[in-house]
């Protein structure tokens, strides 16, 4: 393996000719040992018939070193043994740092296309089908209570079940774990009437005693968790009887049954199986169709739980691997480009007969990338006008860029770039537009600019704005911050871990980069971002958009929640406290022998269903 890593290295050194004069201190140099184990090396090398080594005898005298094997070659051989040894991080990161061109990467990745999606071979007179399916996002925990990455709760999803379930093509909530469930009249006390004989990956039956070992959880957790509002409006949780439980509401709230549906609300073992938080998110033990049999930090692997109460899945295996293919160093910010999982990526190399044997589906989710105005700190943010005229900019120079977008461009390469007409922003830009050339962004800031009079200029010449993001959305940042520079603001970009987003930090920020996913969860997440929005908008807006919300949280209808969230967000973008960046979809990519894809409530590849034809 160390053999591989050293020829990379030689090559990215030596390697634009195919024959080369070296000396031997060049040789311990580069691969910073001494002569004799440089000179062990090349033996080895030429033992391997990768390079061919005519020595000259005598110190300084030049030797002759010929290239033999292309390095996509002994990459494909590196990538195949950690494969195998389910460690491929570190072998990715060398390949990339050796790489002199695009074409060992692609090679790299065409045959990782071999090596992952369906595999099917004959076991014992029976044919066992694996799906090999690689992932952008590490996986820490499968922990409910503590994931916080999309791929998490992907997996998550498959290990555990909820009380309820969202129908996947409708807001229809129909029954998963509780056959059934009633509220009384106030909309406070809900009670769950629970499957009979349902079985925990370890081989207890599931009892009300877990519910409410779960929701207690829930209610005691200080964990900054997703959808803490809805847990902790729970005032109790009792088991009335083995198979039913007893939910008590502080007061009436439309989002609980909702919240349900979430990965947050998956029911999990009381004392979890007796293995500890932090064990246990790795070694989980849920009711749903598959349990994991292996985990590490870059692999793991579900086995179907033929004991599901809803039926066996067709797969018999899911290796689950992480390839942080995109992530080098100077792109941390772009996990979020595409899906963090596929059936497979989405393949660009290779010719168009073969681009053609790959189909593509979309996924019902969204994600809407988006900047808020602090207007509760002092500063230029305060004047309506320059939030206006930052809008604006950001605006237009979005046109542009989606104007300069090729036909050749996928999905996938770039957002779904929104025009100024797809929301209902309130704009008086008529005469302005008339006089500017869109297709060139200098000139559109030099025609947005003329707005503003000379002492607004000089004051957001001299005030810097303060940009505050995650690691994720860096990108982005740095690209507004590039464009409001051009139109004559000072700008400093901050990032902050997750963790800290929601702290002091935000409040002492002018602008805030985030994002919305828009799947099935998407009342509750609206909910979530409005609440926190109402922490730094204007006085005056918070006090209309609380009640908005205190309708929506007693409104059952999700048609008219849909209506009041609305209204909120016009109400923020008129008064330019809310600008949309743009909205991109997830899209998935996979083999036409890969049958049954679906998608899932929260809009994820859902593997129980997948299946693919034996090879007859």
């Amino acid at each position: 393996m160390k053999l591989h890593h050293q020829f990379l290295l030689l090559h990215s050194q030596y390697g634009q000719h195919s024959e080369v004069q070296i000396t031997l201190d060049e040789l311990a140099t580069t691969f910073e040992c001494t002569h004799r184990n440089a000179l062990n090396l090349i033996t080895r090398m030429t033992e391997q018939g990768w390079i061919k080594w005519s020595s000259q005898r005598g110190r300084g005298r030049r030797s002759t070193l010929t290239f033999i094997i292309q390095p996509e070659e002994i990459a494909i051989e590196s990538m195949m043994q950690t494969i195998q040894r389910k460690d491929i991080q570190q072998t990715l990161t060398e390949i990339r740092q050796y790489a002199q061109s695009s074409t060992l990467e692609n090679r790299v990745q065409d045959w990782l296309f071999g090596y992952f999606g369906p595999h099917s071979e004959i076991q014992r007179n029976r044919q066992v089908d694996t799906l090999r399916l690689p992932i952008r996002q590490q996986i820490h925990t499968v922990d409910p209570l503590y994931m916080n990455l999309l791929a998490e709760s992907f997996v998550s999803s498959h290990i555990f079940d909820g009380l309820v379930r969202q129908a996947s093509h409708s807001q229809q909530i129909i029954p998963h774990l509780a056959h059934a469930w009633e509220v009384n009249e106030q909309r406070t006390v809900w009670t769950f009437f629970l499957r009979k004989e349902v079985m925990f990956h370890h081989g207890q039956m599931m009892t009300a005693d877990d519910i409410v070992y779960t929701f207690q959880r829930l209610m005691e957790t200080s964990q900054p968790m997703l959808y803490r509002f809805i847990a902790k409006q729970i005032q109790s949780v009792q088991a009335l009887n083995n198979n039913t439980v007893q939910i008590i509401l502080k007061q009436p709230s439309e989002l609980f049954l909702p919240f349900l549906c979430t990965s947050r609300a998956a029911i999990v073992p009381n004392g979890l199986n007796r293995r500890g938080e932090e064990l246990f998110g790795v070694k989980p033990s849920g009711t749903g169709p598959f349990r994991m049999v292996e985990m590490s930090k870059d692999n793991c692997v579900l086995e179907v739980f033929k004991p599901h109460f809803q039926g066996r899945a067709h797969l018999d295996q899911v290796e689950i691997i992480h390839i942080p293919w995109n992530v080098a160093p100077d792109q941390l910010e772009q996990p979020d480009r595409q899906s963090p999982f596929h059936m497979m990526h989405q393949h660009t190399s290779g010719s168009a007969s073969e681009q053609g044997a790959w189909s593509q589906m979309h996924s019902p989710v969204t994600v809407r990338k988006f900047v808020t105005y602090n207007t509760r700190k002092e500063g230029l943010l305060r004047d309506p006008h320059i939030r206006a005229h930052i809008s604006r900019c950001l605006q237009y120079a979005r046109e542009a860029e989606a104007e300069s977008v090729t036909s050749t461009t996928t999905a996938m390469e770039h957002a779904v770039l929104l025009t100024k007409d797809t929301f209902s922003i309130e704009r008086k830009w008529s005469d302005l537009e008339k006089n500017t050339d869109d297709s060139d962004p200098n000139l559109t800031n030099v025609h947005v600019q003329s707005e503003l009079d000379q002492d607004t200029i000089q004051q957001i010449e001299t005030t810097p704005i303060r940009i505050l993001t995650i690691p994720q959305y860096r990108k982005d940042a740095h690209w507004i911050a590039d464009t409001l520079q051009q139109a004559g603001y000072s700008c400093t970009v901050v990032v902050t871990p997750v963790e800290q987003f929601k702290g002091s930090v935000r409040m002492e920020s002018d602008l805030i980069v985030f994002s919305l996913t828009r799947d099935q969860d998407e009342q509750l997440r609206l909910f979530d971002l409005y609440r926190t929005l109402a922490g730094h908008v204007e006085h005056h807006t918070v006090i209309d958009i609380e009640h908005l919300l205190e309708q929506i949280q007693r409104q059952p209808d999700p048609l008219i929640r849909t209506q009041y969230f609305q209204q909120i967000e016009d109400r923020l973008l008129a008064e330019y406290q809310l600008h949309i960046l743009y909205e991109k979809p997830f899209q998935t990519t996979y083999l036409p022998s890969v049958r049954g894809v679906t998608f899932n409530s929260q809009g994820w590849v859902d593997l129980r269903h997948i299946w693919f034809p034996p090879k007859l």
